[in-house]
């Protein structure tokens, strides 16, 4: 007797899909059974009817309780573990950013960890540098024994969160030391300042011109450069919320030279352009960098769709509307980043729907499996590039161990879900603690309907059931490290690939 089955349910991987019975015991997946045999006893079987079963997400790219100027994020662990399980994600990756250039990288990761226990789904975090002094190489070499295998530094944002290209620089020698991952946002400062103070002089600063004073030019530009400064250390890059195709072309062109590096995009970038920006409550895309153009947003999802991009993660930002209207007249004082941990997957899913140009029958998109038509499955070929950029790519380039797959040995992270039911956004009905969504209206396709999370059911439907803060810290592996694991499917069912602990277990004095 195990704990719980999911019967007949269309499981799919990024590797493969099949017909099966998924078995959970002990917070693992124990076996995926052919749907061919008997149903085996459990506690309890969940019947999914020949719906989707898939990997819960990982949203490698989440701010919480994050202090920046003047402005606090709303949300705690609690509020957005809580959001990030509604929306099928089972494990979040927030940052370690000091809160001004008194804070240590160091003691602001140990800050968030502190925070994070209180959170209902599993966590990992990633460090951040601001500037380079005599002591940063043992802050690194900490973080990475205590678990956090990633730096995030910011090519702009002068005076707060910048780091000077020399600081960027050493910290990628550092992390290439550490076996590490290093976090890029990228837009070109002087270009940005120059752009904003033109506007300034000419009295157009409020929100309705945001797009206007980051242009796609001082994306591709740092990412340029930044391509560059790896290429010279050997640094593996994850590029940040990639918002043109040309950005994420530079990363596809220096890839084909053998260079480690990631695109990442993000679900507003692929549904929303830069017409919102002259709509009735424009504060609501308040996001650096902002939307696009209609051609550049159709372009990027393109992208999406063919492999080039790598991972989907939300930014999410959890500000609420009274914060965004302080200044609506001043973009450079107003908060920016968007709520939408909760919404990744419906949003990254019927984007990628939209770019494949896929009917709602599963028979136009038939690869040779049997999908339930019943379900509208569309394609199998489509839902496995789903789960590559929602679950797999995120747990597997930030070394994860035990993310991204419906296996033996993996964590039960799993989601449910039928691809064509549709919903409606409701941003009152959401739990992500704030006010709004930037996607207030939208019809989408594919909402999680069962969310497991380390075994237990946490969302059914009955409803959501809150299992209280049991969400463990994930330590990650080294980048070349997590590239050694065994493929999904080759692993002892009997080992324990996942290091994932409660809160504490290894932190040291």
């Amino acid at each position: 007797m195990t704990d719980l089955v999911i019967a007949n349910a269309l499981v799919v991987n990024s590797f493969g899909t099949r017909t099966a019975h998924v078995v959970v015991d002990a917070g693992k997946v124990s076996a995926v059974v052919d749907a061919s045999e008997t149903v085996p006893a459990a506690d309890r079987v969940i019947d999914a009817g020949g719906r989707a079963v898939i990997p819960g997400g990982v949203d490698s790219h989440c701010h919480i309780a994050q202090v920046t100027g003047p402005y606090r994020t709303l949300d705690d662990f609690a509020v957005t573990s809580t959001a990030a399980l509604w929306g099928g994600t089972t494990t979040i990756l927030d940052f370690g950013i000091p809160r001004d250039r008194s804070e240590s990288p160091l003691h602001a990761a140990r800050n968030k960890l502190a925070l994070a226990r209180e959170a209902r789904c599993d966590v990992a975090l990633h460090g951040s540098v601001l500037d380079w002094d005599e002591t940063v190489p043992g802050q690194l070499e900490e973080l990475a024994r205590l678990g956090i295998r990633s730096v995030k530094m910011y090519m702009t944002n002068r005076g707060t969160t910048m780091a000077a290209n020399d600081t960027v620089l050493k910290v990628m020698r550092e992390m290439v030391r550490l076996d590490g991952l290093t976090y890029i946002h990228a837009e070109h400062d002087a270009i940005t300042v120059a752009c904003t103070q033109e506007h300034v002089e000419a009295g157009e600063i409020g929100i309705e011109h945001l797009h206007e004073t980051r242009p796609e030019l001082a994306e591709e530009a740092s990412v340029r450069e930044v391509l560059a400064m790896a290429e010279f250390t050997g640094a593996p890059v994850y590029f940040v919320h990639q918002s043109t195709p040309g950005a994420v072309d530079l990363v596809a062109e220096a890839r084909s030279r053998g260079l480690a590096i990631h695109s990442e995009t993000c679900p507003h970038y692929l549904v929303l352009d830069d017409d919102v920006y002259s709509s009735r409550f424009p504060e609501w895309f308040a996001c650096c960098p902002p939307m696009r153009s209609p051609e550049t947003v159709a372009a990027l999802r393109e992208r999406f769709a063919d492999g080039s991009i790598h991972t989907v993660s939300s930014d999410h930002s959890c500000y609420d509307l009274s914060q965004k209207r302080e200044h609506l007249e001043d973009i450079r004082q107003m908060p920016h980043g968007l709520p939408g941990v909760e919404t990744r997957m419906p949003v990254a899913f019927t984007a990628l729907l939209e770019a494949a140009d896929a009917p709602a029958s599963s028979a136009a998109y038939d690869d040779g499996a049997s999908p339930s038509a019943a379900h509208g499955t569309p394609g199998l070929g489509l839902l496995e590039r789903f789960v590559e950029l929602f679950s797999a790519a995120p747990a597997r380039i930030n070394g994860l161990p035990g993310k991204g797959a419906v296996a033996p040995g993996y964590d039960a992270d799993l989601v449910v879900f039928d691809p064509a039911e549709a919903r409606t956004v409701e941003g009152s009905a959401l739990h992500m603690g704030t006010d709004f969504s930037p996607f207030e209206g939208q019809k989408l396709r594919g909402w999680p309907q069962i969310v497991v999370a380390g075994g237990r059911v946490v969302l059914d439907e009955h409803g959501f059931h809150d299992p209280g803060p049991v969400g463990r810290f994930v330590p990650r592996l080294g980048y070349r490290e997590a590239s050694a694991l065994p493929a999904p499917g080759q692993l002892p069912a009997d080992r324990d690939l996942a290091a994932a602990a409660p809160f504490g277990a290894g932190e040291g004095k």
